[in-house]
């Protein structure tokens, strides 16, 4: 399939450094995009869907790199069925899993912790709910856990580890998995902060540096931050990739924001919600999180995005975050909305508004066009102008 957007008004791309692409049109085939910034009419004849994008902002779908999903589109914490297509709504094309550590009765052994990683790894790589792509399969790092153990779950496709959920004594007690993980090319994630869940145990700035993961999850808290002191350490003394989360503290992730600005560290700087959990299902997390960032600091809102796009993408090595040729065809496009103060999405944002939510695209598949379900209408109207295929992307049955 070839979809066709034009008519964009600003393309943000998803680099922090160098934020936007000249031009007005963005053309996707076959789950990639194939151009970015001036199409040919043949171009856009050629295309089997054009949206006009009425002089909205493109920018790259947004990556929730900390999501607690367990099996399917329901989360045991809330009760809820659904959750996963509602983020989409709220402009997330990408979930990283935070490892299946809320499935009901979830194993311990290092048996089963390895055919929970592998079963939620393999039933993701064909389920798409809403059409997000859920990066599953994380495996929960347990006493007993040999390094054959890692290079079996990797044989089999697992590159996701996580710590901080195991009946460890003590936190430094990860640092030999951790380093397995590492060995057998997986990307390692660490809890940070005081215990989330009966159980678990707080692991601060000592604990991070002798395990050296390659991210420290929710550093501002899920939901209780690590102590103050222990922010600049990370930053000045490692090349931990620092996550913080919409479901944590809100004052430490704005220190921690200004910290690695300042340090000039902002490539480790990432966004996440760290939902669900007891802090509840945040549709809209991300963009809440881009405007904190945005309207309480001096962050750009080109950064804030960049962090939840581009700079997740890096991390952890995934094809897309980017508005770039040969990047995954996952793209998101806002307005600011009906009612507001303000006539730019950007400007919105950084006047601490959400966005609206016109358009998301992944896959190169419109999944919606027009409205999301989980923001205010916007001030343009984003439409699909012709499609040569059954189908009309309006998401009027929502």
């Amino acid at each position: 399939m070839k979809i066709a957007v034009v008519n964009i008004g600003r393309i943000l791309n998803g680099e922090w450094r160098n934020p936007y692409t000249e031009g007005d049109a963005i053309l996707m085939q076959d789950g990639l995009i194939s151009k970015v910034g001036t199409l040919s009419a043949a171009d856009v004849e050629g295309a089997d869907v054009v949206i006009d994008a009425a002089g909205t902002t493109a920018i790259p779908g947004l990556i929730d790199s900390q999501v607690h999903n367990t099996f399917g589109d329901y989360t045991p914490r809330q009760k809820t069925v659904g959750f996963l297509e509602s983020y989409v709504h709220g402009g997330v094309t990408t979930a990283i899993s935070a490892s299946e550590v809320h499935v009901p009765g979830r194993p311990k052994d290092p048996a089963g912790v390895k055919a929970l990683a592998v079963a939620a790894l393999k039933c993701f790589e064909h389920f798409r709910p809403g059409g997000m792509r859920v990066y599953a399969g994380s495996i929960i790092l347990e006493p007993g856990l040999t390094e054959q153990d890692f290079a079996d779950v990797a044989a089999q496709g697992v590159w996701l580890a996580k710590a901080g959920f195991g009946a460890v004594k003590s936190p430094f007690e990860y640092a030999e998995m951790v380093g397995w993980a590492r060995k057998h090319g997986m990307i390692t994630t660490v809890h940070t902060g005081g215990s989330s869940i009966p159980g678990s145990s707080g692991i601060w700035a000592d604990h991070l540096l002798a395990m050296r993961p390659h991210v420290s999850f929710h550093v501002n808290g899920g939901p209780v931050a690590m102590p103050d002191e222990d922010f600049p350490r990370l930053v000045h003394e490692s090349d931990i990739a620092l996550q913080i989360c919409t479901a944590g503290n809100l004052r430490t992730a704005l220190m921690l924001g200004d910290m690695v600005r300042k340090a000039d560290q902002f490539d480790r700087f990432l966004l996440a919600t760290d939902t669900p959990t007891g802090s509840g299902i945040m549709p809209l997390g991300i963009l809440y999180t881009i405007t904190h960032l945005a309207s309480l600091t001096k962050m750009p809102v080109e950064w804030a995005i960049a962090a939840a796009t581009g700079n997740n993408a890096r991390v952890y090595g995934i094809n897309s975050g980017f508005l770039q040729v040969g990047k995954d065809a996952d793209m998101v496009l806002l307005d600011a909305c009906v009612g507001g103060t303000k006539t730019e999405p950007l400007d919105a944002l950084c006047n601490g508004d959400i966005p609206a939510v016109a358009a998301v695209i992944t896959d190169g598949i419109p999944r919606f066009v027009g409205k999301s379900r989980n923001t205010p209408a916007g001030n343009r109207t984003v439409r699909v102008t012709r499609c040569d295929i059954p189908q009309d992307y309006s998401g009027a049955a929502h």
